[in-house]
């Protein structure tokens, strides 16, 4: 389904727009009430400005850290619907009390309240993530979770403005307060109509225990190593934007020489590349989940977090610059263009990796490992604001050198975690292939079984031959390859990321030979999908060799659905055979390749010789 026909289903209207909506108002309120914290209140309360400031960041951030791992057990424990019904009333109840407290100007109150709507917050970020899956087919869930992170950037960019707005006016407090209730009133009318999507089976009861669900929901995350540093991967993304959107203020007045108006150039620029990064990540992705343009993200955000501090100026300007005469100056259209692009990369960056959360996380365990991920982007949001008091008071940095620090170790963290997770980089290579030098069309390939052990048998004709149908075919698939390719060096390394199994003859080794059959009998007994080309090594001529009868044993051992698949396109390549019967990388270096799959066919069926017959048929007369 494309962006345009999700947004506009009934399905997902509903709930984008609650979720729009309620980080909307967390902002006008948030933001009115810092604003009115530092400049109306500052004789109302018993300490100074300064400490009331930090005093109302910590109150909004600290519920995160205390009940994320209760709100993930509730959501898992409960009908999610129900559940973001009753917390759109839960907001209205404290709206109608920020309404009372604004009116009569009860900031201790105000700030009461502020740790209260952060705590609503708290429990309704796991939810809002974790009823995507429930909502959405796999088709739809990159493209949800775009317009998720985009909605909620855009919605926190119009609810700052709003609110900074609404402060300037006269009867300022009556004002905010008329918006906040509104708004939290219309976001529970329009979470009525989100469908209802029932309670995960094998669900646990509901109990109160923060401390012991914190330790529960943390240890869930530890579980899954991949999902675990696809969490840190989204944490330091939430270090590095809070890095950035706290030293706006200070970058525009002490840097660039700007006014009010340039902080809010710079937070549109930023809010609206994040919005628009995410919008792309389907257009780059299709309808799957593509791991491959994670790092494509975290290249762009440190290239132009780095280009940042080159497109800063040298020296401040004689007086102070409003967003005009910022934009005429030879450094505004540059700064605003990195912040645009390194929100663009971050969006491109993050939304596959909350996907892959929502993917690959047990349906009873969903809401919980959101939470993980919510429990650790708080930490990481205090850790930056201590990053940026060592980097900038007590180490003397300057801020835009402060931002070329965050894109190197920003190069380093993203290094880190695809050592240690193969997988993004596996992807990243396949994506490259595909979208370069080749230029893959697939058809049939819906007779893929969605679920459920298969075997995928294809003709052998280039090098890539893994790659290609790696990149084209939805599930994770284990390749049955060569050893003497396995074993290439580099190569290798994404190969064993792939959990490809290496094979050769008999002759040359038993070992490894019984030791590939062990492992393909493996991975199909854990459902999993395993390809092998049957003519056991590239083509030299164009041609479909014999199959070989390996494929037999393989399903006498484990009967499973067999899917013929053939490559069109690929002779001649760059890869391929073709020319001297010796791999000398020669040969078209752009090609347009097939991928056509054919209705499986049942175990007992799939002989070497149908199969052999059934793939030159698919293949036709285009090598």
């Amino acid at each position: 389904m494309s962006q345009n026909r999700l947004i506009s289903s009934k399905r997902f209207l509903p709930f984008f727009l609650t979720q729009a909506s309620g980080a909307f108002n967390d902002n006008v309120f948030k933001n009115a009430l810092m604003l009115m914290l530092a400049f109306t209140a500052a004789n109302a309360l018993p300490w100074d400005t300064d400490l009331t400031m930090n005093l109302a960041a910590g109150l909004f951030i600290l519920p995160f850290l205390l009940f994320s791992a209760t709100a993930g057990t509730l959501a898992d424990a409960v009908c999610k619907t129900k559940l973001i019904r009753a917390l759109k009333l839960l907001e209205i109840g404290l709206m109608l009390l920020a309404a009372i407290a604004f009116y009569f100007q009860q900031y201790l109150m105000l700030l009461g309240l502020l740790f209260l709507m952060g705590s609503q917050s708290a429990f309704f970020g796991p939810v809002k993530y974790a009823i995507l899956p429930q909502l959405l087919t796999d088709k739809e869930l990159l493209a949800g979770n775009a317009w998720v992170e985009m909605g909620t950037f855009v919605a926190i960019l119009l609810g700052t403005i709003t609110g900074g707005l609404l402060v300037g006016f006269a009867d300022a407090p009556l004002w905010v307060a008329m918006v906040v209730v509104v708004f939290s009133v219309l976001g529970y009318l329009v979470s009525r109509q989100i469908p209802a999507v029932g309670q995960v089976q094998n669900s646990g009861k509901f109990r109160f225990a923060p401390w012991q669900q914190t330790k529960t929901t943390i240890s869930i995350s530890y579980a899954n190593r991949t999902l675990y540093l696809s969490i840190m991967a989204i944490s330091w993304f939430w270090f590095l934007g809070a890095s950035y959107l706290t030293q706006f203020p200070n970058f525009a007045k002490t840097v660039l020489g700007g006014d009010n108006t340039v902080v809010t150039a710079l937070l549109v620029a930023f809010s609206v590349g994040v919005g628009i990064g995410s919008m792309l990540c389907e257009r780059l992705s299709g309808d799957r989940v593509e791991l491959g343009i994670v790092p494509i993200g975290s290249v762009g955000l440190t290239v132009f977090g780095i280009s940042l501090f080159f497109s800063s100026p040298a020296e401040l300007p004689a007086e102070l610059l409003n967003l005009p005469q910022f934009l005429a100056s030879a450094f505004g259209w540059w700064v605003l263009l990195d912040l645009t692009l390194i929100g663009i990369f971050g969006g491109v960056f993050i939304v596959p990796l909350y996907a892959l959360l929502q993917q690959r996380a047990e349906p009873q365990q969903r809401a919980r490992v959101i939470a993980a991920n919510n429990i650790f982007n708080a930490l990481f949001m205090v850790v930056s604001a201590i990053a940026g008091i060592v980097f900038l008071t007590v180490l003397d940095l300057a801020i835009p050198q402060y931002f070329l620090v965050l894109a190197i170790m920003n190069a380093v963290v993203a290094l880190y975690v695809y050592s240690q997770v193969p997988e993004f980089a596996l992807r990243f290579v396949i994506y490259l292939l595909s979208h370069t030098m080749y230029r893959v069309n697939s058809r049939g390939l819906d007779n893929i079984p969605a679920e459920g052990a298969a075997v995928l048998v294809a003709n052998h004709v280039s090098y890539v031959d893994a790659m290609l149908i790696a990149g084209a075919v939805r599930r994770p698939v284990r390749f049955v390859m060569e050893k003497a390719i396995y074993d290439l060096p580099v190569a290798n390394w994404l190969f064993k990321a792939a959990r490809t199994i290496p094979i050769c003859s008999k002759q040359k080794s038993e070992q490894v030979y019984e030791a590939a059959f062990a492992a393909i009998k493996r991975e199909l007994e854990q459902g999993n999908l395993v390809c092998i080309f049957p003519e056991g090594r590239l083509t030299k001529s164009g041609d479909i060799d014999s199959f070989r009868p390996g494929i037999e044993r393989i399903l006498a051992e484990t009967p499973v659905p067999v899917v013929p698949m053939a490559l069109q396109g690929l002779w001649g390549s760059f890869f391929s055979h073709h020319g001297s019967g010796a791999f000398k990388f020669k040969g078209r270096f752009w090609s347009k390749v097939k991928l056509i799959a054919s209705a499986p066919l049942p175990a007992e069926q799939a002989g070497a010789a149908e199969l052999e017959q059934r793939v030159r048929l698919l293949r036709g007369d285009l090598a």
